[in-house]
Parts: structure tokens; C-alpha cells; sequence
């Protein structure tokens, strides 16, 4: 990658990206050396235009940038670095140095799902979860089925927010079968990506 380092002395700008939530988190200079120590290690280093040297973010705290990809835009003079953050960004504590907080709503299935393995493994007493482990299969996916018809009824003839409450009881239904089969919900983000794809074709 050729980089062009002359148009603001010797210093690029780099966009920090998280690679998951694809939010932006910070915005640091690098010279050549920073660039090149970053590709070397893994880890992104800025050069400090107030301490005057190369810094690695985390070196410190400990919240290293671990690269997961680096483009360059049109001109060769700004990098976009798409990261996975060891934890918060910004030196005030916050995920992002916008003060924004670094999580979509939709990672919270993934949080779901792992809170349901759990319940899996420990099957803690008095929980709705495990009572629906207990009850086997044949009865969780009658479960499933039963919240499907009641989104199905309130979907034509009820409420959005009665929609939006029974479509979230056959979402946990769904996941706690899919659990106990031995499967989690990744494994239908990856299926319905691979018929994203235009090469797929239906079995």
C-alpha cells in the first residue's frame, strides 16, 4: 500500500472502526513509522503529536486495538482501520471519543443466546428456561409454534406493539429450541447470509 504522508507533513489521519458494531471510535494521526509498527504488531499505533512519539493505543489501560483490517481512501491519505476494541476507547472511559455508546440493539441476541447456554448448562431451579429444557423437544417447538400463531393473529388483526411483544416471545422460544438441538441463533444469521449470496441456491 502506497500512502502518501507528504501533504500534512509527514502525518495521515486514521478512522478507528469497530469491525462488529461498525461504529467509529476515534480519529488519531499516523506517520509512517506508527503505520508500519501497526501492520508489524497487530495493534494500532498513532504518533502523539503532543508527546512527540509513537503511542500505542493501550498501552496504558490495556484497551489495545486489535486490527482486523486497513484501506486506504482514494488518495492514499487517509486510513480507515477496522478494529476489535479490548474495551473503551476514549481516555474519559466512554466506548467511543464521541461519548457514544459502542453496542446496537441487536447484539443483545447474542447476549440472549449466551444467558440460554447457561441456563442449558446450569439448569438453575424455579427457572421459566429450564423448565422449558425439562419439558423436551416435542414440547418446546409446540411452544414455538404457539407464540408463531399468536405474532401470525396480532400481525393482522391486533397492535403493533402486541406484534412487537409476541414476535420477541417467538424469537426466545426459538433460540431455547435451537439451544437445546444444540445450535445457537448465529447459525441462522449464517444461513440466511450464505442465501444473501447471488450463488446460492435453495435445497
Amino acid at each position: 500500500m502506497e500512502l502518501d504522508f507528504k501533504k500534512m507533513n509527514g502525518l495521515i489521519p486514521a478512522i478507528i472502526q469497530d469491525d462488529y458494531t461498525q461504529k467509529v471510535l476515534m480519529l488519531g494521526f499516523m506517520n509512517e513509522e506508527a503505520y508500519k509498527k501497526t501492520v508489524e504488531t497487530g495493534k494500532v499505533t498513532f504518533f502523539s503529536r503532543t508527546k512527540n512519539r509513537l503511542w500505542t493505543k493501550g498501552e496504558e489501560s490495556g484497551n489495545f486495538l486489535q486490527v482486523i483490517s486497513i484501506k486506504a481512501d482514494c488518495d492514499n491519505d487517509t486510513l480507515l482501520i477496522k478494529v476489535s476494541p479490548a474495551g473503551p476507547v476514549c481516555h474519559t472511559g466512554t466506548d467511543t471519543c464521541w461519548g457514544e455508546e459502542n453496542k446496537q440493539d441487536i447484539m443483545f441476541l447474542k447476549e440472549l443466546q449466551d444467558f440460554i447456554d447457561k441456563r442449558h448448562e446450569e439448569m438453575p431451579e424455579g427457572s421459566y428456561t429450564t423448565s422449558l429444557f425439562q419439558s423436551g423437544v416435542n414440547k418446546m417447538a409446540q411452544k414455538v409454534g404457539e407464540e408463531a400463531v399468536e405474532t401470525v393473529i396480532e400481525a393482522c388483526n391486533g397492535t403493533n406493539e402486541r406484534l412487537i411483544y409476541e414476535g420477541s416471545d417467538l424469537l426466545y422460544h426459538l433460540i431455547v429450541l435451537l439451544t437445546s438441538k444444540g445450535y445457537r441463533i448465529e447459525d441462522l444469521a449464517r444461513e440466511l447470509k450464505e442465501r444473501h449470496s447471488a450463488n446460492w441456491k435453495k435445497h
